[in-house]
């Protein structure tokens, strides 16, 4: 089916309503490949943004939810649970430099207990805040060194 706005969907319908699987085409380049349910993206799907930007995941009323892998065509990746379109809950994310975060996250930010592992074997464990580091931190280089720092 074509709008007149130039996306098309090819997929399952019921009741007038995009539902079961499908592909639908925007007219500016994305693409969402997957589930649907009452004309909503809903279930596991994939979509495809123009810039490059993947995500892979569980969905509903067209948001990410659930589990789900956020792929950034700056090669950052996130891996783990989306409310509302946000990470939120526990997660991983990786840096294009090698680097990486295990953790809690809310609000799209980190925020609670995590870990963050630096490129250069160095690890610190702590609180975040807001995307920021709070309170007391431990350090352990990579040459085993146990350090502490207050932020």
């Amino acid at each position: 089916m074509y709008w007149e706005n130039g996306d098309r969907y090819e997929g399952e319908w019921k009741n007038d309503e995009r539902e079961g699987k499908g592909i639908y085409y925007l007219n500016n380049g994305d693409r969402y490949e997957g589930e649907w349910k009452n004309g909503s993206t809903e279930g596991k799907g994939t979509m495809y943004w123009n810039d490059g930007d993947r995500y892979i995941g569980e969905w509903k009323n067209d948001r990410r939810v659930g589990k789900g892998i956020m792929f950034w065509n700056d090669g950052n990746v996130y891996d783990g649970n989306w409310i509302n379109d946000k990470r939120e809950g526990k997660g991983i994310f990786y840096w294009n430099d090698g680097s990486r975060y295990e953790g809690e996250f809310k609000n799209d930010k980190r925020e609670g207990k995590g870990i963050m592992y630096y490129s250069n074997g160095d690890r610190e464990m702590g609180d975040y805040l807001n995307d920021e580091e709070i309170g007391k931190h431990v350090i352990l280089t990579k040459e085993g060194i146990i350090e502490e720092k207050y932020y």
